[in-house]
């Protein structure tokens, strides 16, 4: 049985996350009482489902801190994976702005205090904060619906146990990603942007891969990078984490960034030494225009 669990902050796409889960297949249920879990799991269980998704919010209060409990339990005979949706501040107050929606936590408190926006998104970070360490962070904040739903979508296909990989290509000029426990800068490598011939074209693209292949800096990078992966990787499994994501930045994260994120999931994922056996491993170009994206080949 498959479980995904979607929780984050309001207005970092839970819904369209749950819809995308839907689509796939699975039987959904939104803004779930973190009590009910464990017996929805059991009935739709029983029922015969074998794939099952739930969305939870911060509304649900100190039940919350559960939850890693309840996933070990879930874990002992099931694939389950904790999905939590992350933005800044700039981009949740945005989208609240677009929508003219309502924060869910902004209704009165108890000494019948309204709180602001920013305040209602400040303390769902803080009662998120213990979740958001042991799951798989996405930042949405540059992302579009459409590209949200294709990551939760590739994340339906990489559910054995084991710990998740995730290797995200980003530019630097759009802001660190905010889900990233490692980070690789590669704008110290010549920039194809600069040639004229390469500039509307991005890593994906074979006449990138060329031009960056001809570069000594850029293949000893992308050897130390993965040197540095086989190493550490060990540690962080044995610290009992279920995911890892490494972002690969270069200045607008189109072209060195996305090259070298694809040269490191073909070479991860085709890895059939014992360290990488029980990996997931994934991949994401944050900023790459859906127009450039390609799979790696």
């Amino acid at each position: 049985m498959s479980i995904f669990i979607i929780t984050g902050i309001s207005g970092s796409g839970k819904s369209v996350a749950l819809r995308a889960l839907e689509d796939a297949g699975y039987d959904c249920v939104d803004n779930l009482p973190v009590s009910l879990l464990e017996n929805l799991v059991e009935t739709l269980q029983t029922s015969g489902s074998e794939h099952i998704a739930v969305a939870i919010d911060a509304r649900r209060g100190l039940s919350i801190q559960e939850i890693p409990t309840i996933i070990a339990k879930l874990k002992k005979h099931r694939s389950v994976q904790l999905i939590f949706l992350n933005a800044t501040n700039e981009a949740l107050l945005k989208r609240f702005s677009e929508t003219r929606r309502r924060h869910p936590l902004s209704a009165k408190n108890l000494d019948h205090s309204q709180k602001s926006l920013i305040d209602a998104i400040d303390l769902e970070r803080q009662m998120l904060s213990s979740l958001s360490e042991n799951a798989l962070q996405i930042d949405t904040s540059n992302a579009l619906s459409s590209s949200l739903r294709q990551w939760i979508l590739d994340l339906t296909e990489n559910t054995q146990p084991g710990l998740t990989l995730l290797l995200e290509s980003f530019g630097f000029k759009s802001g660190l990603p905010q889900d990233a426990d490692l980070v690789f800068d590669l704008r110290c490598i010549p920039n194809p942007y600069y040639e004229e011939t390469l500039r509307h074209l991005s890593g994906n693209d074979q006449e990138v891969v060329d031009f960056l292949n001809l570069q000594p800096d850029f293949e000893k990078l992308r050897q130390d990078i993965l040197l540095f992966i086989h190493n550490w990787l060990p540690k962080y499994q044995k610290s009992g984490r279920s995911y890892l994501t490494v972002g690969v930045g270069c200045t607008g994260g189109q072209h060195r960034s996305v090259a070298m994120v694809n040269h490191l999931f073909l070479s991860c994922s085709k890895n059939q030494t014992d360290l990488f056996k029980n990996i997931n491993c994934l991949y994401r170009h944050r900023d790459l225009s859906a127009a450039h994206n390609k799979s790696p080949h």
